[in-house]
């Protein structure tokens, strides 16, 4: 651990509101009067044009204020400016035709939410049906309807990337008694089903300068989606003004998707001439608010006769739903620069397209882009040690990357790590040689059981200029370029000596007071309960770039980065203001124990430096700044914009995972017991080992929602079929009695000035293909391929029966 690593863990600070009722949710506040409500009328229809939409009767009804519907957004909007060319047009609403079941089509605003639900029913929708389009597959078929006409095909974007010699690698090891392996992969659309549902309250200004919004919503960044939202409204982007509260219930993503609703609001407050609040039910979010993409890929891995892994081709599909959705096709290219995963691969082929389909349109979720990626990527690796005949484990102990600094072929730079040491931890805490007994002897009575094992690379600190990926560079314009994970932070120092910390980074559940006090104080040599920190955003007053938000593991590698660099400058002007009263050499002096000392012994108390910069700034020495107020912006040049051959470095650090699941099946049921799961990390310099472990329990939850339970489904007509908690089911406390054991090793990074890498997807990346490569594993002497997720028992009775019809009788 490096010196300057905090040298204490306190316990977090943001649990006792919460559980006392002190919460600050969105739906508490009440930040404007004479706010009215809005209700959303929805489409019935997955796919058909609007032939009218008639509003005269909504309008009428007693206590509604306001109706917009197609017309009124058609004449006020502009479509949200999307990362590629595609011609696909995206609104707050449908315009021309709906596209999927739950798309907004109209917004009612009355005096409270009973009257305008009563008159949303009012407003008349006359449908033309259309031909519906549903999974990547269909959308790609020759003759499929087409969503968006203008486009000419449902493929959103599509690109190819070479680098290195895969061709001759994949000759190599057909000629030299090596082996290509392949496989087609099925990664499921699902969720993160927060707590607190889409929340929004807007007001249309009208001011000397020109129109303006300014909102509230329960939203986490990134902060891109602001001149998205601007452009969308043709306003400046310093027009938009947005409050976000201290507490999200929940989102990992899923409410980086509430954009379009802040803007359809405040289109909605201009016609009603009032603030108007919207806050979605569960019904709504799960038919339309968000989701991750699913993925069809298929994969290709020329392999060594003895086991080394040469080149990988791939092919990734997204369904991305009915639009192309900014930060849409984020999932497609977030993980990029660690395509190749762990292991040494010298050369990768890699297409990536985008569908669009008569789905509900994706975005972030927990570990985006890794999940699929690793679904496909160890699957193959387990499909590797079949074919060479190698244990799974030591198939991926010969393909690991065993130095640092290591470049991956797409321009990935993986930082630090010991990825050797942390399989070999995880083998003994999780006792492998145990779990072989277990697993002997549970065959020996009949019983299915099986080990799994996945390591992934885990990005944290994303580079945004992988989003310019999705064009091809000749087309990218001049000078525009896209790079970066900035994050900002502000520090000052008041009259008392009390630091308070403004965070551009919204929180939702992580801990991020907790770690952004304790590394401050520690900066400063002050106790915890002389630093606050405030984490309600205003993009009027808080310190943010497009960049900021909380999402992909951003927190641990930039924004405490930042609040090193700031509480260092304030530190710096203490030690002035402290020589002054010493009468010693400031670079002489050191922060400790709320003072400024010397190594003699003399030292004044941390508050009267500070006084001494209020209270007498002309003392100071000359050209020291009379402020205890900086401002910090951790900009790593490591997070450049790709170049002109499409290599980028898509995150500034990589962590690591090493998973091993073990679970028995039922031979009558095919119900499927999690009996233990296995987990360590590296994410460099543990700043807070409880918040680690609450992000390592938490993403694996989330995993297991995926792996075994979550699923958005949609029957062949276009109508969803998991619109409810009755048939989209999540994980309880009940599915979590397995025997977890987790674990870490700590590389630090050398890019942060702590060390510190990100931690909060990693097993959520892991977890699902470690599962399926357990199932598989349970079911390998029946033949049985495990190729999609979820996985129980509904599922393997149906891959079962069809593999005995499929199977020949001599087999």
């Amino acid at each position: 651990m490096p010196e300057d690593a905090p040298r204490w863990v306190p316990s977090r600070i943001e649990d006792g509101p919460l559980v006392t009722g002190q919460g600050r949710f969105l739906d508490d506040m009440d930040p404007l009067p004479g706010t009215l409500v809005a209700a959303v009328v929805r489409s019935t229809q997955p796919h058909a044009r609007l032939r009218s939409v008639d509003l005269s009767r909504a309008r009428s009804h007693p206590g509604v204020a306001a109706v917009i519907g197609p017309d009124e957004v058609r004449a006020a909007l502009r479509p949200f400016p999307l990362s590629t060319g595609a011609a696909m047009p995206y609104y707050p609403t449908a315009v021309d035709k709906v596209r999927f079941v739950g798309e907004p089509i109209a917004v009612v605003v009355a005096r409270d939410r009973f009257t305008a639900e009563d008159a949303a029913e009012l407003v008349a929708v006359d449908y033309e049906p259309l031909d519906v389009v549903i999974g990547a597959r269909a959308a790609l078929a020759p003759g499929a309807p087409l969503l968006h006409e203008e486009a000419g095909s449902n493929v959103a974007t599509d690109r190819t990337f070479r680098f290195g010699a895969v061709d001759e690698a994949f000759a190599n090891a057909e000629r030299d008694g090596g082996y290509v392996v392949e496989g087609e992969y099925d990664f499921p659309r699902y969720s993160s089903v927060p707590m607190e549902c889409y929340s929004v309250i807007a007001q249309w200004q009208q001011t000397g300068s020109g129109p303006g919004v300014e909102a509230w919503a329960n939203f986490h960044g990134p902060f891109t989606m602001v001149p998205v939202m601007a452009g969308a409204l043709g306003i400046p982007t310093s027009a938009v003004r947005l409050h976000v509260p201290a507490d999200i219930g929940g989102s990992f993503g899923i409410k980086a998707g509430i954009y379009p609703y802040v803007v359809l609001m405040a289109l909605a407050s201009k016609h009603s001439g009032t603030p108007v609040r919207w806050t979605e039910d569960r019904v709504e979010h799960l038919l339309a608010s968000s989701s991750g993409a699913d993925r069809v890929m298929r994969f290709a891995a020329a392999v060594t006769a003895s086991g080394e892994v040469t080149a990988l081709r791939t092919d990734l599909v997204d369904n991305v739903g009915a639009y192309l959705r900014p930060p849409e096709p984020s999932t497609l290219y977030r993980c990029y620069g660690n395509i190749t995963g762990p292991y040494r691969i010298g050369a990768v082929e890699i297409r990536a397209r985008a569908v669009v389909t008569n789905s509900m349109p994706t975005g972030l979720n927990r570990g985006f882009g890794g999940q699929q990626l690793y679904f496909g990527l160890e699957r193959l690796m387990d499909a590797v040690a079949a074919r060479t005949g190698l244990d799974v484990v030591e198939v991926r102990r010969r393909n690991l990357v065993g130095s640092f600094p290591y470049e991956t072929p797409t321009g990935g730079c993986y930082d630090s790590g010991d990825y050797v040491a942390a399989v070999d931890l995880a083998v003994k805490v999780a006792d492998l040689e145990e779990l072989r007994k277990r697993q002997a002897a549970a065959r020996a009575e009949g019983v299915h059981y099986g080990i799994g094992v996945a390591l992934v690379v885990d990005p944290s600190g994303t580079n945004i200029g992988y989003v310019g990926l999705a064009t091809p560079s000749e087309q990218r314009k001049p000078r525009r370029d896209k790079s970066g994970s900035t994050e900002h932070v502000r520090i000052s120092v008041d009259v008392q000596g009390i630091v308070t910390v403004l965070l551009g980074s919204v929180p939702q559940g992580q801990g991020h007071a907790t770690v952004a006090r304790q590394v401050a104080a520690e900066r400063l040599g002050l106790p915890v309960d002389q630093v606050r920190v405030v984490v309600d955003m205003d993009t009027a007053t808080t310190p943010w770039t497009v960049t900021s938000g909380s999402y992909s593991s951003r927190f641990a590698p930039l924004v405490t980065s930042a609040v090193v660099q700031a509480a260092d400058r304030i530190a710096a002007t203490l030690r002035a203001a402290a020589s002054v009263m010493l009468g010693l050499p400031a670079d002489e002096l050191c922060l400790v124990d709320a003072t400024v000392a010397h190594p003699s012994g003399a030292s004044v108390q941390f508050r009267h430096a500070a006084g001494v910069v209020h209270w007498d700034p002309a003392s100071l020495p000359p050209g020291t700044s009379a402020r205890l107020y900086e401002e910090a912006a951790f900009t790593p040049r490591e997070t450049s914009a790709a170049t002109r051959d499409d290599r980028i470095n898509s995150s500034l650090c990589y962590g690591f995972v090493a998973e091993l699941v073990a679970l028995r099946i039922d031979p009558g049921t095919l119900e499927i017991t999690i009996d233990r799961v296995c987990s360590v990390h590296d994410a460099g310099t543990v700043l807070n080992q409880q918040l680690l472990d609450g992000q390592v329990h938490g993403a694996l939850v989330h995993a297991l929602g995926g792996a075994q339970y979550e699923e958005f489904t949609y029957a062949p007509s276009g109508q969803p079929t998991s619109a409810t908690f009755l048939d989209y089911l999540c994980p309880t406390s009940a599915e979590t009695g397995f025997d977890l054991r987790t674990d870490h090793i700590a590389t630090p990074s050398p890019l942060t000035p702590l060390g510190a890498k990100g931690c909060g997807e990693g097993s959520s990346m892991s977890f699902p293909v470690a599962f399926a490569n357990a199932v598989a594993d349970a079911l390998a002497p029946s033949g049985v391929e495990i190729t999609r997720l979820p996985l129980h028992g509904e599922v393997l009775h149906q891959l079962i029966e069809k593999n005995e019809k499929e199977t020949p009788p001599w087999r």
